[in-house]
């Protein structure tokens, strides 16, 4: 920024003390009044749009928060976890006869005192973490590097001095002038989070403050503030892209065994009083929700109806085929599998899902053919999950989020997932053996999410359903009594899967093939309806057991065999593939599971 002052990369909050500055000369009351932006996020949106700044901001992870000063500005890449209120906070005061604000900060640059001149503000709560399933490829190892030329000695002495002298005056005014006033504002959306939520800091020596299930300790969650947003800009399960101001120092901390510290708050969530160390906080400037296309360390340049995307199609069906042991109608059904997603909802009926259920797998072979297939699942998406499924797992796993009404919070289960991501099931290890009350109850989850695409979330006294979009595959003996998939198919290979070496450049050709293409819309041209509406009334001529539900998964089939070509409409020639395939599926199918080879 020409002329600028202050540097928007290792001095944000500069730049925001300078724009609130002048908004303030220029005579606007509404600055000091309600806090709305006074210019900082113009300002900064010209910095990282305009100028090119974007690419010099890291992205903060678990490897680099090492790296970083506080009060710089940083990335993050997450999932909103869970939304934890409004809280309260001193936004702007006068010292002396000049104004200052508190925004974007945690603590104040400058003394407060006992001015009788302050606004209070407010912002919301965010606790979010790194997508749950996310694979290693999606990031990128640049952002070590960048962290590495942000610090310097002097920089971080410097930083440790300020810290210090302004370690005390933390919002000291609160417990004299505000003690005792409600403090938290209670967020609904959809009677979702009907209350803010808490969280009590373990005092066990090593014991990880992460609130999701199974979470590898070296990742990291961030505590997110947001400003100046409407509430339904942001929902539970969304990821996104902060970029804002970062406060994480290990040498400051709060004292969580003096509850007066905590009751004398201008915020009651024990979360927000976390010491930074455990939950950085991440002071938002600007956000953005981000695709599985974000995730993608570059695509190539074309468009979907290129006709290099049927060289890209043909190239990943060979893939498909070879890491499926040269079942070819099995990797055609992987192909449309993967290509799925929610595009509609009506009524109960998710539109565009496509579940999968390969059957006559043993033990023996998932170990080769499965253990294939998921690492080739993981190498193509950015989120994938396998769950092996057993009768105790199914008895003693926290499928569901629940509402914990002690710590005021909800903790996140298996299936609290980000759209877009994978689930393969392994039913090889099921056994015959009793289900206890959870066990049920997780069957019944995973059901509701393969049938409905939706997910239970338990708040003890009552249930409420979230809508999902998970692309379900599952690996069994015979066909699942659990998991009544779309489609069931008995896998018939010819040789011993193989991944073999797959070329980098192929790989990122996959991947922008299977982003870029599910996301296509897709429409059927009058001629064409009439020609399926009259195929549809002879097949339920031929066969009375036909009804809507495989009328309703012939027609997904076909808008995938179109999307897999790259094409928005229907065709004939498409049409008569899905035919073809289903006509083989259902061959096999004649045979029955206890013919598997």
């Amino acid at each position: 920024m020409v002329g600028l002052p202050y540097d928007c990369l290792v001095n944000p909050l500069g730049a925001v003390r300078l724009t609130f500055e002048k908004a303030v000369a220029s005579g606007s009351d509404r600055v000091t009044f309600d806090g709305r932006d006074w210019g900082a996020i113009d300002l900064f949106r010209e910095f990282l749009f305009e100028n090119g700044g974007l690419s010099q901001v890291p992205i903060l992870n678990s490897a680099n928060i090492q790296w970083t000063q506080p009060n710089t500005l940083v990335r993050f890449r997450g999932m909103i976890q869970d939304m934890l209120g409004n809280e309260f906070y001193v936004g702007a005061y006068k010292d002396g006869a000049i104004w200052r604000t508190n925004k974007f900060t945690d603590v104040s640059h400058f003394p407060m005192g006992t001015s009788p001149d302050m606004r209070i503000w407010e912002r919301r709560l965010l606790y979010c973490v790194p997508v749950p399933g996310q694979n290693s490829w999606t990031e990128s190892l640049s952002d070590v590097v960048q962290f590495t030329n942000w610090t310097s000695p002097q920089r971080e002495k410097r930083q440790r001095v300020d810290d210090a002298a302004i370690g005390d005056m933390d919002l000291q005014v609160s417990n004299h002038e505000f003690q005792g006033s409600p403090c938290t504002k209670r967020m609904r959306e959809g009677g979702l989070h009907s209350e803010s939520s808490h969280l009590q800091e373990s005092t066990t020596e090593g014991t990880s403050t992460s609130m999701v299930p199974d979470l590898d300790r070296n990742s990291l969650p961030c505590l997110v503030k947001i400003y100046d947003s409407p509430e339904s800009d942001l929902k539970l399960n969304d990821v996104f892209e902060f970029i804002g101001v970062l406060t994480f120092d290990p040498e400051l901390t709060a004292d969580m065994d003096d509850p007066d510290e905590l009751a004398n708050g201008f915020c009651e969530d024990a979360l927000a009083h976390l010491p930074p160390s455990k939950v950085p906080r991440l002071h938002c400037l600007i956000h953005r929700k981000l695709a599985i296309h974000d995730f993608l360390s570059c695509s190539p340049m074309m468009e979907p109806k290129s006709h290099l995307v049927k060289e890209i199609r043909e190239a990943l069906l060979g893939h498909l085929t070879a890491v499926l042991g040269n079942d070819a109608v099995a990797a055609h059904f992987m192909l449309l599998h993967l290509l799925s997603r929610v595009h509609a909802r009506v009524d109960t009926l998710a539109v565009g899902k496509l579940s999968l259920n390969l059957t006559c797998f043993s033990k023996e072979s998932v170990s080769v053919f499965g253990s294939h297939l998921n690492l080739a699942v993981k190498n193509l998406l950015p989120f994938t999950h396998c769950i092996p499924l057993s009768v105790e797992y199914l008895n003693a796993a926290s499928l569901a989020p629940r509402k914990d009404y002690q710590t005021n919070r909800l903790v996140s289960g298996v299936l609290q997932l980000a759209e877009g991501s994978h689930l393969t099931i392994d039913e090889t290890q099921l056994q015959a053996g009793t289900l206890n009350s959870t066990g049920v109850g997780n069957a019944g989850l995973l059901k509701n999410l393969m049938e409905l695409q939706n997910v239970e979330y338990d708040f003890k006294y009552y249930k409420m359903k979230m809508a999902a979009d998970v692309q379900l595959l599952v690996l069994s003996e015979g066909k699942s009594n659990i998991l009544p998939a779309d489609l069931v198919l008995p896998f018939r290979p010819s040789s011993v899967g193989s991944l073999g070496i797959v070329d980098a450049e192929a790989l990122k050709a996959w991947r922008w093939y299977l982003a870029t293409l599910r996301s296509l819309p897709h429409s059927i041209e009058p001629e064409m309806q009439k020609v399926i509406e009259d195929e549809l009334v002879a097949a339920r001529q031929a066969d009375r057991s036909l009804g809507t539900q495989e009328f309703s998964r012939w027609l997904t089939m076909g808008r995938l065999m179109s999307v897999s070509f790259g094409e928005t409409c229907l065709s004939m020639e498409h049409w008569q593939m899905v035919k073809e395939l289903e006509r083989l599926r259902r061959e096999r199918l004649q045979l029955g599971d206890g013919k598997c080879l």
